[in-house]
């Protein structure tokens, strides 16, 4: 059964969320303000985080930054900002889905499996399910990355970009493709988003960000893998004893 957190500070909405994840047949927990919730979802460690976007303590979108740098796990967004700008700027800080108030609590749980049973499918990625590059590593199942023997800490479409770039290593994928291929033909923002997320994940996989020797910009184009360089084997000189 999933757990599902729901930070919301409108206690009627929030109620009524958790009546109706759990009828659904998740597990729900609630939390009423910002600086609470972050540090619940870091305890929890929920399937799901359902989170408004105007908080008392801290805000939503401060929410979403820091976790989508931390850790995998897909956030939804609830706001009353109708935007457009308010929803873009939502999703490129990593949530998966971004819910306008009033909404219908049908479609919300709507959205709230199709985004899990795609998680799942993507858990259950084969074949491939680890893929190597010299030193790191990511395996598709427990959507863990090492580099060496460190775990490296990726947000859910951080984890997605590199597992896409990785499953085309040595292909020039254009930023269109890439945004395609891990957002969805339906999102609404721009492709920079791939420049952001690229960005974060040279800083936490590259020894010299500015000099990537794994993720390559292809001018005109967008992004390649490349896998790098294996280490020579020592050479020995002489004959053995």
């Amino acid at each position: 059964m999933a757990t599902i957190l729901v930070i919301e500070d409108e206690t009627v909405l929030c109620e009524a969320l958790c009546y109706n994840l759990e009828r659904a047949g998740f597990t729900a927990v609630a939390v009423h303000d910002g600086i609470a919730g972050l540090e619940q979802a870091r305890q929890l460690q929920p399937a799901l985080i359902i989170l408004d976007v105007m908080l008392p303590g801290l805000d939503g979108f401060s929410i979403c930054r820091t976790l989508t740098r931390e850790r995998i796990v897909p956030i939804i967004l609830l706001t009353a900002l109708h935007d457009e700008a308010h929803r873009i700027a939502g999703l490129e800080l990593g949530a998966v889905d971004y819910v306008v108030k009033p909404f219908s609590m049908a479609e919300l749980l709507a959205r709230v499996r199709a985004i899990l049973r795609w998680n799942e499918r993507q858990r259950q990625a084969q074949p491939g399910g680890v893929l190597h590059a010299g030193d790191l590593r990511l395996d598709r199942v427990s959507r863990q990355v090492w580099l060496g023997e460190q775990e490296i800490e990726l947000s859910f479409k951080e984890f997605d970009l590199l597992a896409c770039l990785m499953d085309n290593s040595g292909v020039a994928l254009s930023r269109d493709l890439l945004l395609e291929r891990v957002w969805g033909s339906t999102f609404p923002g721009s492709n920079r988003t791939i420049d952001v997320h690229i960005r974060w994940l040279r800083e936490k996989l590259e020894t010299d960000p500015a000099n990537p020797t794994m993720i390559h910009t292809v001018r005109g184009v967008g992004y390649r893998f490349q896998k790098p360089l294996e280490r020579p084997a020592p050479q020995f000189i002489g004959t053995l004893p």
